[in-house]
């Protein structure tokens, strides 16, 4: 009997121990510099696009040639010193998954989940949508895990503080997806691929 109350005894205190421990960090926690975000469009019947990325803001900073390089990134010590492209966001991969097989810009992608990592330049935008997708950032991103790469022309548009993606151009099978940030429109053409 003694025991059985020293064991509930122990747990309770490891309870209230893991309590006060989830409560203070909470309380340390801060809210991250480039939010959590997520968009989610249906196409055709059944078919769900969600991307799931972290929005930087401009904060008076120079974006396109700058923060986002034209060309790679230069290596460093998290990427082994290989040159590495933007993870078109912040923070975490930026993914996009469904769950059908789609065309992206006229070309077949399989149904699944995605990271999205992007080369920028002045005319064109290389996207690519990589098979890895729960890395941080882009630092060990690797060419032959890509299921699919497209280029687009990047557009001019109104100032968009804040990173978005989202959807635009709908119609019963497809959808223009987009990334917006500052005053560029980066927009990827989406369809059912049957």
């Amino acid at each position: 009997m003694k025991k059985m109350r020293l064991s509930i005894l122990a747990c309770i205190v490891a309870m209230v121990f893991v309590t006060f421990s989830n409560v203070s960090e909470a309380q340390d926690a801060k809210p991250r510099k480039s939010p959590k975000a997520s968009v989610t469009q249906r196409i055709g019947v059944d078919t769900d696009i969600v991307i799931d990325y972290s929005r930087p803001g401009v904060k008076g900073r120079v974006v396109w040639g700058d923060i986002v390089p034209y060309g790679l990134y230069p290596g460093n010590s998290y990427s082994k010193e290989k040159d590495y492209p933007w993870r078109a966001g912040a923070n975490e991969n930026t993914t996009i998954e469904f769950n059908h097989d789609l065309k992206i810009e006229g070309k077949k992608i399989p149904a699944g989940k995605y990271g999205i990592h992007m080369i920028v330049s002045e005319k064109s935008v290389k996207i690519m949508f990589n098979k890895k997708n729960a890395d941080w950032g882009s630092y060990s991103y690797n060419s032959s895990e890509d299921a699919l790469t497209i280029s687009v022309i990047p557009v001019k548009d109104q100032h968009m503080e804040w990173l978005e993606f989202n959807f635009d151009e709908l119609s019963d099978n497809g959808a223009t997806a987009y990334l917006r940030w500052e005053k560029l429109k980066i927009p990827f053409k989406i369809e059912l691929a049957n």
